[in-house]
């Protein structure tokens, strides 16, 4: 894995191999769809249109006239032929990992895909993860129909249930042979369509028709090669109302602090989108960025000039940041079930930190500490999350029936697009520190592009080292 390169570098690195998409097997019956949609709407198989990897003009210009060399990602949407009969076809769907909004709209969207596009009439649904794919270990699976799904898109969570953890893959091909299924729909994040692969994997060693296609779920919008994962919009709104109150309450008392910790193990996207939205925080502290506490440019002196300046302070923190700063070593080493390494908690360390810290400066402060993570991840999807979850839905569905697999959905430059479950996962994405997601939470809160202490060398680019602490965040 190519650790500390930015989504540019990593993007270069992609070969024509690194996009090819998989298929069970050759397309030769007519789409239902062909007659319900119009024309232009139908991609011919083999044919469809083709969204290059890295869209800048410079690095296509570098192919010269053999451009259509650049790599590029297959274009989602309905094919004019497709593999499956879908007369005889049994479709699964399972929801794995942590809770994330829309994973509801995503199930009811294939559901109503398959049923009303492709009159699919036998859906199963998975309980609990992976665990509801192994005979035995598992609830049996329930059908799903139009009816059933009705109204689980005004809830937040997954009717199906989800879980964490590695299951057998020999186990759960077991399950697909045992139940007819043509089509297996998984919804989940990096460790779910690691878990997908194997389960691929198995499928192709045994020889069995099977597509098995991905819907990416991670709240913390971390899967590489998608412009933004499901979920990941309704989670900023609802971070925005938490950081309104942590700044309400930071305003009512002489030297208030709200310091609000918000989901991100490794990539701090919530964090700086909800801190960008709400133009409210003084500081935002990420996974990617680490955290030097004391001295000169350090947080702690930027949050009492700002206490000094403004008698108040909004401080938002990513789950995953300033890990080097937690004394618990145990955590370090303890994983949770999916192989997570577990994390300490760096909203209370930093807030016995900073209470520490004024105590010592004798500076009275009210410090209050909200962790809405739990909260952010159980709220239903917003209405612009709600028609991205159908997008991404009704494609995972063409993209079955065309039978492609190992592949998941997701949007590319504006764009729906296949792209392979391998090199989804080779990356995790992050922030760029030196990208304009970053450089937009610089500019809203004034705060160093870098955190910095006394031990520093000034002299190597002290550009990068911002020594506008005294001024207030926008509005």
């Amino acid at each position: 894995m190519a650790v500390g390169l930015t989504v540019p570098e990593r993007t270069v690195r992609v070969v024509a191999d690194d996009v090819h998409v998989k298929i069970v097997g050759t397309c030769e019956l007519a789409s239902p769809l062909r007659h319900r949609l119009a024309q232009s709407a139908m991609h011919y198989v083999g044919k469809a249109d083709r969204i290059p990897v890295d869209d800048r003009l410079s690095k296509i210009a570098e192919y010269g006239e053999d451009w259509s060399r650049a790599p590029s990602f297959e274009l989602a949407g309905p094919r004019d032929t497709i593999f499956f009969d879908t007369a005889r076809l049994t479709c699964g769907i399972v929801t794995c990992g942590g809770l994330c909004p829309g994973i509801n709209n995503v199930v009811r969207g294939l559901v109503l895909e398959l049923w009303n596009g492709y009159g699919i009439r036998d859906i199963l649904g998975f309980r609990y993860g992976y665990a509801g794919l192994v005979r035995g270990l598992g609830q049996e699976p329930i059908a799903l129909t139009p009816a059933v799904v009705a109204d689980i898109h005004h809830e937040g969570g997954t009717a199906l249930g989800t879980s964490r953890g590695q299951q057998d893959p020999l186990a759960i091909v077991d399950t697909l042979e045992r139940l007819g299924i043509g089509a297996l729909f998984v919804i989940g994040g990096d460790g779910t369509l690691r878990g997908a692969m194997t389960i691929v994997s198995e499928i192709t060693r045994r020889g069995l028709p099977v597509s098995v296609v991905g819907i990416p779920k991670t709240i913390d919008n971390d899967i590489h090669f998608i412009d933004r994962s499901f979920g990941f919009e309704s989670a900023v709104d609802a971070a925005v109302e938490v950081i309104r109150g942590a700044h309400v309450e930071a305003t009512g008392a002489m030297n208030g602090i709200g310091l609000v910790k918000l989901m991100g193990r490794h990539s701090g996207f919530i964090a700086c989108h909800a801190a960008i939205a709400s133009t409210d925080v003084d500081a935002v502290l990420i996974p990617e960025s680490p955290v030097e506490l004391e001295g000169d440019g350090g947080f702690l002196e930027l949050l009492e000039q700002r206490l000094r300046r403004n008698a108040h302070a909004v401080v938002v923190v990513a789950e995953g940041a300033g890990q080097e700063l937690c004394a618990d070593g145990e955590s370090a080493t303890a994983t949770d079930p999916s192989g997570n390494v577990r994390l300490s908690d760096i909203g209370v360390v930093l807030r016995d930190r900073l209470l520490q810290h004024f105590r010592r400066r004798s500076l009275e402060v009210t410090l209050k500490y909200i962790d809405p993570s739990y909260h952010i991840r159980s709220v239903p999807a917003s209405s612009n999350d709600s028609v991205y979850c159908w997008n991404m839905a009704r494609n995972a569905v063409h993209a079955a029936m065309a039978g492609n697999t190992e592949v998941l959905i997701g949007r590319w430059h504006g764009r729906f697009v296949h792209v392979p479950m391998p090199l989804a996962t080779r990356f995790r994405k992050q922030v760029d520190v030196n990208g304009d997601v970053w450089m937009s939470v610089i500019e809203s809160t004034g705060q160093p592009v870098r955190w910095t202490s006394a031990r520093d060398d000034r002299t190597s680019g002290p550009h990068l080292v911002a020594r506008a602490v005294l001024r207030a965040p926008m509005g």
